[in-house]
């Protein structure tokens, strides 16, 4: 059955006034996760949405003007899309189900031709950007993706990675970063090598966790499939069979992302991610991301993803902060 039809078979929208529809889902199960523990996720879609929302039986009614009732209704297919998929609604959802850069056809939500599936949960593209992202991280052997903190630029990464891996497409997942932060010193750290990379690489162990399960990384960690490297030691390797990711590449010299991708081997995958914003380097002027993404721009075979606030996934307070501070920027260079 089409997702379209699946959607017309648990869905029922009326149109009771100019300002009121009322919406009634079939299935049970999928009605109390849409609505949400304590009618959080509805309160929430209330919020964001700007109108009144009234839960009752099997049915939910909506009241507010044209524009956004559309937007109301929009949203409640799109999270019946995503249960469909994924039999779960999370909090991330209901902020997605209203962005406009999301667009229907045809009933169904363009971002899940990207669903990727791991252990522990399945995971949709939230906006046309992220959409994007995935199928060049699918198809594309080196990828650049720029943009402000909370995109998505490492969790996907992570998540197709791992889904690589799980399907033996790949031997294993290699994760690094320079190790640049608040002017500490890599030799500073206590431990063996693992142990002063782990501070750095805590985001990427972040998403694994989530995916994965802590016991299941761990075990991959031991036997190689999962490897932890420094930025510095990639120098003079090769890399066949493999999903590599330098995380937080704002911090790295043109000449070392340079080094990080000429080490690309037979089958294998390079992603370099930053947050131009956000550099560490106490010379702020060596930061090569930028100047690698112009360097590279014009070959085909690599991939640049640049995001924007209209892209963060976190609290929708996030992208506004993000939007304030560029503005801010703006203002000072005139």
């Amino acid at each position: 059955m089409s997702q379209i039809s699946k959607l017309e078979q648990n869905l029922i929208i009326k149109k009771i006034d100019k300002e009121t529809v009322n919406i009634s889902v079939n299935d049970n199960e999928m009605l109390m996760a849409i609505v949400g523990q304590f009618d959080q996720n509805l309160k929430n879609l209330s919020k964001l949405t700007n109108t009144d929302v009234y839960f009752r039986g099997n049915s939910i009614t909506c009241k507010g003007n044209k524009e956004k009732l559309a937007i109301f209704c929009d949203a409640i297919k799109f999270l019946i899309n995503k249960y469909f998929l994924t039999n779960i609604i999370e909090k991330e959802d209901i902020i997605s189900s209203v962005k406009k850069n999301l667009k229907l056809e045809d009933s169904n939500i363009k971002s899940f031709k990207q669903l990727i599936k791991t252990p522990k949960k399945s995971v949709i593209a939230r906006s046309e950007k992220q959409s994007e992202y995935i199928k060049a991280l699918k198809e594309n052997d080196i990828i650049m993706s720029l943009g402000p903190a909370g995109t998505g630029k490492s969790f996907l990464a992570v998540s197709v990675a791992i889904t690589l891996l799980m399907e033996k497409k790949i031997d294993r997942v290699i994760l690094s970063r320079p190790a640049v932060e608040a002017g500490e010193k890599l030799g500073f750290l206590p431990g063996d090598m693992k142990e002063k990379v782990d501070p750095y690489l805590r985001p990427l162990y972040d998403a694994l966790y989530e995916l994965f399960g802590a016991d299941k990384i761990e075990k991959k960690i031991e036997t190689g499939e999962i490897e932890i490297a420094p930025l510095a030691f990639m120098r003079g390797r090769t890399l066949k069979n493999c999903f590599a990711i330098l995380d937080e590449a704002q911090n790295a010299t043109e000449t070392q992302i340079k080094m990080f991708l000429t080490r690309i081997g037979e089958n294998s995958k390079l992603v370099v991610n930053g947050d131009p914003s956000q550099v560490d380097l106490i010379n702020k002027r060596e930061s090569g991301l930028i100047k690698s993404k112009n360097i590279l721009k014009d070959l085909n075979e690599i991939k640049i993803i640049e995001f924007d606030h209209n892209d963060v996934v976190r609290h929708p307070l996030v992208s506004k902060i993000i939007k304030a501070y560029q503005n801010k920027s703006i203002d000072d260079k005139d």
